[in-house]
C-alpha cells in the first residue's frame, strides 16, 4: 500500500459524510433527514480510523453509521417511506385476493406501480404482522430486499468464480456507500432490480442460460425497468456460447414472466395498465410523486407535444442501443454490465417522469462488475461464430476468466 492511498481512502469517506450531511440540510422528509445524521457519523468515524491507520475499523463503521443504525432505528419506530407501505400492502393484498392491486385507486398512496413479483416482498408482513420486536423486524419489505440485493451480488460472484477476500470487501463498500446504503434504510424498492440483474448477467456469463432466464423471469416479474436487461444478457449468452443458449435463456425469461403477471393481468387487467404502467409515466389520473427536474420530466411539462417527445428520445435511446447489442456485443460481464447500465440510464433520464434514486440501479451494476470480474480477466475457452448454430465446448469448472475484449 503506498502512502498516498489512506489519504485518497479518508478524503472518499469525508466526501461521503458531507453527501450525507446535505440531507438533513435540504429534505423535507423525516427518513432521509435520520440517514444523513447516521449516516454522516459513520463516515466520519471511516475518515477517522482511516487516518489514524485503522482502515479494518473503517468499513464497520460506515456500514453502521449509513446502514445499520438507521435501518433498525426506521423499522423499529415504523416509519419509511411511502414504498414500503404499498409493497406490504400488495403482499397482504395478493395473499386475499390472487392480485397485488387497490381496486380504482383514488389516491397516489393507493396506486401500486410494480409487477406481481413485487408483493413477494410484502407477503412476511402479511405472515407475521407486528406484535413483537422480531416480527416487526422480519416482517418489514425492506429487510427482504436488502436480502434480495446481496443475495444476487454474492450469488454472481459465486457463479463468475471469483474468490479473491480483497475484491470481496468491495461488495461491502459499495452497500456501505451513499447510492445504496440511503435506499437501503429508507426504502428499499429497487434493491431486488440491482441483485437479481447481477445474478443474471453473472449466470449468463457464467454459460448458465437456464439459470439466467429464471433469474431474468423473476427480476422482470418485480419491476418493468428491468425488461432491458433480457436482450443485454441474450446478446451476452450469444456471443460467448452461441444462440442456442440465447434463445434457450430468452424463452425461459419470456414464459416465466408470463407466468408470474398473467393472473394479476386476468383479475384486474385495467388496474395492471393504469397503475404499472400509465402512473408511472404520468399518464394516470393522479400524478406520480417520482418528479425530479430529470431532462424527461422537464421535457414533458414544456406543452401537449412534451410526453410525446421524451417517448421518441426514449424511443431512439432504446434503438441505439439494441443496435450495440447486434453490432457489438457485450462478451464479458463486466461489458455487459456496463451496456445495461447506459441503456437504464437513458431510460431513466428521458422518462417523462423519475428520480434520481433510479440512477443507483445503473451505478451499482458498474461497480458490481468490476468487483466480480475485472475486465482484464484472461479469455474464455471458446468463441462462437456469430450466426452459427454450433454448440461450444463447456466451460470448465472453476473461476469465471473473461474473454479479451468486450
Amino acid at each position: 500500500m503506498t502512502s498516498s492511498r489512506p489519504s485518497w481512502w479518508a478524503l472518499g469517506w469525508l466526501c461521503a459524510a458531507a453527501w450525507a450531511l446535505s440531507f438533513p440540510l435540504v429534505s423535507t422528509l423525516d427518513t432521509h433527514r435520520l440517514w444523513g445524521w447516521c449516516a454522516a457519523a459513520g463516515y466520519l468515524g471511516a475518515a477517522c480510523a482511516t487516518g489514524l491507520r485503522r482502515p479494518r475499523a473503517a468499513l464497520p463503521l460506515a456500514l453502521a453509521g449509513a446502514v445499520v443504525v438507521p435501518l433498525l432505528y426506521l423499522v423499529w419506530t415504523g416509519q419509511g417511506q411511502s414504498e414500503v407501505a404499498v409493497i406490504e400492502r400488495s403482499g397482504r393484498l395478493l395473499l386475499e385476493s390472487g392480485s397485488p392491486y387497490v381496486d380504482r385507486p383514488g389516491r397516489v398512496e393507493e396506486y401500486t406501480p410494480y409487477l406481481p413479483g413485487m408483493a413477494l416482498f410484502g407477503i412476511p408482513r402479511a405472515v407475521l404482522g407486528e406484535s413483537g420486536w422480531l416480527p416487526r423486524l422480519l416482517g418489514d419489505a425492506r429487510i427482504w430486499c436488502a436480502a434480495a440485493l446481496l443475495g444476487g451480488m454474492c450469488g454472481g460472484r459465486r457463479l463468475l468464480g471469483e474468490r479473491s477476500p480483497g475484491r470481496g470487501g468491495l461488495v461491502l463498500l459499495l452497500v456501505a456507500s451513499p447510492v445504496v446504503a440511503l435506499p437501503l434504510a429508507v426504502s428499499g424498492v429497487d434493491l431486488p432490480l440491482a441483485g437479481l440483474c447481477c445474478l443474471a448477467l453473472a449466470a449468463a456469463a457464467s454459460g448458465r442460460p437456464a439459470l439466467a432466464g429464471v433469474v431474468l423471469a423473476a427480476v422482470c416479474a418485480v419491476k418493468w425497468t428491468a425488461w432491458p436487461a433480457v436482450p443485454v444478457a441474450v446478446a451476452l449468452l450469444a456471443a460467448a456460447y452461441g444462440w442456442r443458449a440465447a434463445v434457450r435463456c430468452g424463452a425461459i425469461a419470456a414464459a416465466g414472466t408470463a407466468v408470474a403477471v398473467l393472473p394479476a393481468a386476468l383479475l384486474q387487467p385495467a388496474e395492471l395498465v393504469r397503475q404499472v404502467f400509465a402512473f408511472p409515466t404520468g399518464r394516470a389520473e393522479v400524478a406520480t410523486p417520482a418528479r425530479s427536474p430529470l431532462p424527461g420530466r422537464l421535457i414533458s411539462e414544456l406543452g401537449p407535444c412534451g410526453w410525446w417527445v421524451t417517448v421518441a428520445l426514449l424511443l431512439l435511446g432504446g434503438t441505439a442501443v439494441a443496435v450495440s447489442l447486434v453490432l457489438r456485443p457485450p462478451r464479458t460481464v463486466v461489458a455487459a454490465a456496463d451496456r445495461l447500465a447506459v441503456g437504464l440510464t437513458v431510460a431513466f433520464l428521458f422518462a417523462p417522469a423519475g428520480r434520481f434514486g433510479y440512477l443507483a440501479l445503473p451505478v451499482v451494476l458498474v461497480l458490481w462488475a468490476r468487483s466480480a470480474a475485472p475486465a482484464d480477466a484472461v479469455p474464455l475457452p471458446s468463441r462462437v461464430v456469430a450466426g452459427s448454430s454450433v454448440s461450444v465446448q463447456a466451460a470448465p469448472a472453476g473461476p469465471y476468466r473473461a474473454p479479451a475484449g468486450g
